[in-house]
């Protein structure tokens, strides 16, 4: 299987000489179609900056990532923003959704803002608010909504049109346990059915139990990575 997201040696310094911080050193990394990826490590570890510079967000130090064959390195911010909106869905923990816009609004925006006419977006939008089980809210918003339907909202963004990597940072983490199974369950669906490649940064390993393979960060450095987490089954289980 091809890679949708290819990471070669990518370090992210943040400042200089004694007040340097190595956010990322040197981690390779590539993602399949298909493929979840979870990533997990320490507080401090580097996982959410790999996550932002993998997204586009933040530009590396030094190093290559490639998506779909793209190199963020050779283009230029208005391209490295085209490329997000087309091709990356990023689903924060805590929804970073607009309060003035409705969830299909929301949805709706990123393809608008690429050029997209309203009334084609809107339909985009409800086929992904379809997706992930909350048509019926398309015209609520965000404060009227549970923590659970928010997030459903923010996923539903990251995947609506043809996006091809989808990146998620602690999309559990203000979740109860029930809901952020089912949003865990979105993000494996979204692989298997639609070929989408997928990274996942958690803190607990029962979530990491829904990834083909886990890598693991310490110090801005990756040290491991491992097949899907033993027992991952009894996990789901009992939960």
């Amino acid at each position: 299987m091809s890679s949708i997201l290819d990471i070669r040696t990518l370090s992210r310094v943040h400042g200089s000489g004694e007040q340097a911080v190595h956010a990322l050193r040197d981690v390779d990394l590539a993602v399949a179609a298909g493929e979840l990826v979870a990533v997990m490590g320490p507080s401090g570890s580097g996982k959410s900056t790999l996550l932002t510079c993998a997204g586009g967000l933040d530009r590396p130090t030094s190093g290559q990532i490639l998506i779909d064959g793209n190199d963020l390195a050779t283009l230029g911010n208005n391209a490295v923003a085209a490329l997000r909106r087309r091709r990356i869905g990023y689903v924060f923990q805590d929804f970073n959704l607009i309060p003035a816009l409705t969830a299909a609004e929301n949805v709706m925006l990123p393809l608008e803002l690429d050029g997209t006419r309203a009334r084609t977006a809107r339909k985009f939008a409800e086929a992904a608010l379809t997706e992930v089980a909350i048509a019926e809210l398309a015209d609520r918003f965000p404060d009227e909504m549970s923590g659970g339907q928010r997030q459903r909202v923010a996923i539903a963004r990251a995947i609506v049109g043809e996006r091809r990597l989808l990146l998620a940072d602690e999309p559990t983490g203000a979740l109860d346990s029930e809901t952020g199974e089912a949003v865990l369950q979105l993000l494996r669906d979204r692989c298997d059915q639609h070929g989408i490649a997928g990274v996942l940064v958690t803190h607990d390993a029962r979530h990491a139990s829904w990834a083909d393979r886990v890598v693991y960060l310490r110090d801005g450095r990756l040290v491991g990575q491992s097949g899907p987490l033993p027992e991952a089954d009894v996990l789901l289980e009992a939960h």
